[in-house]
């Protein structure tokens, strides 16, 4: 993919969005670029469009111009597709994609297609926020921009502990620091800083959990009157899959927890022992081979066992 000033020689208008339920990734890479768009490209018209993000988010720059609603109808020159497996999962900004003149995908998610008309897939990669930095003007990053590429690669590498952590992602972090970012702050307040409701929700999650598979796989299910109880909502469940991998003995973990329409959300995490990507893949959902959804519909005894048959199959392989 050529850089993201060429890409923009000669367009008039731009279109960015990332996918549904923004995680940090989603809402940092999406930021960096409509700032950069913003700072570097003042005759380009570029609205982001996103759902509502988590507040802790909300003091990057620009995060209060993210539009959350897209009933206007608008055909844009150029519409940037980041962090988003497959077109669906752009939720109701799919209709810009759709009518766009010219469609771009930034993405780090192995189940993607190459849905859009130029795709930069690099499944290797820590996090979509490193990939746009690869595609930006270095000279141009300002300290705002920095922030938001930072606060999406340590989200999407855990704060580089996960195994899609490279050197070259420590690099750019590197730099990112020096651009003068307040890199401890940030690092604590969104990723280490836990509400009470964030803590009760991760006590009950792990207070239900059950072992499988001579204790290599670990399993816990939310359900909607659990979420009552403790006044949580799913943004508040961001976590706590990871928390139950770190077991010791775990090599597999499952989270299910239920959505306001009663379907389930399924996340799982790894060491690597399953392809993940390729469970949740069979049952709609996607991700990375190490971490990765779905949405489920039906009973949740029957869904976790049909998770579990899955995992049982490649743990035997």
């Amino acid at each position: 993919m050529k850089k993201i000033d060429e890409l923009l020689d000669g367009i008039t208008s731009v279109a960015i969005a990332g996918h549904v339920k923004p995680d940090g990734d989603c809402v940092g890479s999406t930021l960096a670029l409509y700032n950069y768009i913003k700072n570097n490209h003042p005759d380009i018209e570029v609205c982001l469009y996103l759902e509502p993000i988590p507040n802790l988010f909300r003091f990057l720059a620009r995060a209060d111009e993210i539009v959350n609603d897209c009933g206007e109808e608008h055909v844009y020159d150029l519409f940037f597709a980041l962090d988003c497996g497959d077109r669906g999962r752009l939720g109701e900004a799919v209709r810009y994609f759709d009518s766009a003149k010219h469609t771009a995908c930034v993405d780090h998610h192995i189940s993607n297609q190459s849905f859009a008309d130029d795709n930069l897939i690099v499944p290797d990669a820590s996090s979509t926020s490193e990939l746009i930095y690869g595609l930006l003007d270095e000279q141009k990053i300002t300290k705002e921009i920095a922030e938001c590429l930072y606060v999406g690669i340590i989200h999407d590498t855990g704060v580089f502990q996960y195994s899609c952590t490279s050197s070259k992602t420590m690099n750019i972090a590197g730099k990112l620091m020096d651009k003068g970012i307040d890199y401890p702050t940030i690092v604590d307040k969104t990723f280490f800083e836990k509400t009470f409701e964030q803590n009760q929700i991760l006590a009950c999650a792990l207070l239900k959990a059950k072992r499988y598979f001579n204790d290599r796989c670990i399993a816990s299910v939310i359900t909607k009157e659990d979420m009552d109880t403790y006044h949580a909502l799913p943004k508040h469940l961001e976590g706590i899959v990871a928390q139950m991998r770190s077991t010791k003995g775990v090599d597999v973990a499952i989270l299910l927890y239920e959505n306001a329409d009663g379907s389930y959300k399924a996340s799982m995490r790894t060491n690597g022992a399953v392809d993940v990507a390729a469970i949740c893949g069979r049952h709609g959902g996607g991700g990375h081979v190490r971490a990765a959804g779905a949405t489920l519909h039906g009973e949740p005894e029957q869904l976790l066992e049909m998770l579990l048959d899955d995992v049982r199959e490649q743990l035997a392989d």
